[in-house]
């Protein structure tokens, strides 16, 4: 069964955390169309949140397109955010690039950075790379043009 998790330090209001993390789930494939998520009264339990907030949370989905209430069953997954299979990671690739990550992490933290340093850094890296990439995606639009 799916279970949401809250970061009470992250700044993100607690329903937009849970929308995320449906949409993470989707996007790697942890959740799938068809599968139903826990009902509002089982998360504002686990999380000890208002009821009211997880309802936010879902409305926002279903308003997305992911997801659809069916009345005394409960809200169940409509729509994927996995890529296609011709488009997607293989799993083995995957798998070692999870792995790599997981070192790293391990890496950074006996290094004696806090969550907050990790995320930074793996925000300007990102950052880093996405200008890197912009120069190329320019020059290949200009041959193909």
């Amino acid at each position: 069964m799916f279970r949401f998790r809250l970061d009470g330090s992250s700044g993100v209001p607690p329903y937009l955390q849970l929308v995320h993390q449906v949409r993470q789930s989707l996007l790697l494939g942890y959740l799938r169309e068809g599968d139903r998520l826990p009902t509002v009264k089982e998360v504002a339990v686990d999380l000890a949140i208002n009821p009211n907030t997880v309802v936010k949370a879902y409305r926002q989905l279903e308003h997305e397109g992911l997801t659809a209430g069916r009345p005394g069953q409960g809200t169940f997954i409509t729509a994927s955010l996995a890529p296609s299979a011709e488009a997607s990671v293989p799993s083995a690739a995957a798998a070692e690039l999870r792995r790599s990550l997981d070192r790293w992490l391990r890496d950074a933290a006996a290094a004696g950075l806090s969550e907050d340093a990790i995320t930074a850094l793996i925000a300007a890296a990102r950052r880093d790379a996405a200008m890197a990439a912009e120069p190329l995606a320019a020059a290949a639009k200009e041959r193909a043009e």
